[in-house]
């Protein structure tokens, strides 16, 4: 036998199976294989997982059947009988939240997320639950940005983009990141997005290439990888609750169990937490929060992001401005008349712009059990939050009439820390 032909025997069916590899995540038949069992979009929507937030496929499944994107970082794991995603399964309500978000999730990662749901998005609710701790001087964390960065959100995004103000910001912001520029086709689709110029015919070839790719890939895979869930969870909380719905009941429940998980401290803070987290370091923690400021910061500009999404898809939008922990607040001194600024900006942001719905929370740091630990609600502040978030859901929302402005992009707008105590243009 020639060399030739061994080369080939060897070579040849490595060589067809590449082929047939790439024809079939290449071809446009797997769009039509969009079927997802109920049971994986219920574990994916408590599930906090980093694949499903990347993915497409079940994310749009579920809400179109039912589910609410819940918007956030990482608040959404402190499970409790008293979590959104307990209250609604106990008590049998009309939506299921999806919960979409981790450590280290904030809008700029939320702004990409949306590229992959936003035909659910449009004329549907949402809510979102904007952590002041996302607005530091540095804004989102590039590594926690990298790690739940998908390539399938940013073609998906590039293939509608316009070139408006929004996508050349969101162009600017990518290549700021290390992941914008770990594709260098794609990094130079970005360059020229940003620069208000649309990407040429041959990077937007690879850019349709490559979404087709994965579009396929998450088609086939996604439904299959959810790694784990929340459920059991999510079962064992429920189990707590009465089985019928009453406020004030509920309210004295959450505040005996927090009192409860809590009895370790003087800070309300749960035990675990307290233990393994902040108990070693008590003492050095004491002030080291005086200087610390959340009213400048490239979150803004972000945030703007996620605003001009969801005006663009005429969502209807509950915002959740979450308290801190106020004796934690003091111990750490933490400015009170900051936090009273920061409230004010992120107020006339939304409100500016037509986004009306806010469920301002951050006068409540100091409500008994009313935080797990140090910045995420728990018991009785997901308890207060409930009231809100269920009318929200459950009744008639008028149409939302949204003006966006693009000054809130502006380097001024960022940096304005309301020293005269209001926030104008």
């Amino acid at each position: 036998m020639s060399v030739k032909k061994r080369l080939f025997m060897i070579f040849g069916p490595i060589f067809a199976a590449a082929l047939l590899m790439l024809a079939l995540f290449l071809s446009p038949l797997w769009s039509g294989f969009s079927h997802v069992n109920p049971k994986v979009d219920q574990n994916a929507a408590s599930s906090l997982s980093p694949q499903v937030l990347k993915g497409q496929l079940i994310k749009s499944n579920a809400l179109e059947n039912g589910y609410v994107p819940f918007f956030g970082s990482s608040e959404w794991s402190r499970f409790d009988p008293f979590h959104p995603s307990v209250l609604a399964s106990k008590y049998h309500r009309s939506y299921r939240p999806f919960l979409l978000g981790a450590r280290g999730s904030q809008s700029l990662t939320h702004f990409f997320v949306m590229q992959s749901i936003n035909p659910e998005l449009k004329n549907k609710k949402a809510i979102v639950f904007v952590s002041p701790q996302w607005f530091t001087p540095k804004g989102e964390d590039p590594n926690a940005f990298s790690f739940y960065y998908s390539t399938l959100q940013t073609t998906n995004w590039i293939k509608q983009q316009n070139g408006s103000k929004m996508d050349r910001y969101a162009a600017y912001r990518l290549l700021q990141m290390p992941s914008g520029n770990s594709d260098k086709i794609l990094a130079g689709a970005l360059a020229r997005i940003a620069a208000g110029l649309k990407p040429t015919s041959l990077q937007m070839l690879y850019v349709n290439l490559r979404n087709r790719i994965l579009l396929n890939e998450d088609q086939i895979f996604s439904r299959y990888r959810i790694p784990f869930n929340n459920e059991e969870t999510i079962a064992k909380n429920r189990k707590l609750l009465p089985a019928t719905y009453n406020y004030p009941k509920l309210d004295k429940l959450a505040g005996q169990i927090g009192a409860e998980k809590t009895n370790s401290n003087d800070f309300q803070i749960s035990n675990r937490f307290w233990n393994h987290r902040l108990k070693p370091h008590v003492k050095e923690l004491k002030g080291f929060q005086s200087e610390m400021s959340f009213l400048r910061s490239p979150e803004y500009g972000d945030f703007q992001l996620l605003l001009n999404q969801f005006a663009n898809d005429h969502t209807k939008v509950l915002f959740i401005i979450p308290p801190i922990n106020a004796k934690w607040q003091k111990y750490t001194g933490l400015s009170a008349q900051m936090m009273a600024r920061f409230d004010k900006k992120i107020h006339f942001q939304l409100q500016s712009q037509g986004f009306n719905h806010i469920d301002d929370l951050s006068h409540d740091g100091n409500v008994p059990y009313f935080m797990t630990d140090t910045i995420h609600p728990g018991w009785r502040g997901w308890l207060k939050m409930d009231q809100a978030i269920r009318p929200f859901l459950t009744q008639k929302v008028k149409a939302p009439h949204y003006k966006v402005d693009n000054y809130f992009y502006s380097k001024q707008w960022q940096n304005d820390n309301g020293s005269d105590g209001s926030f104008e243009y």
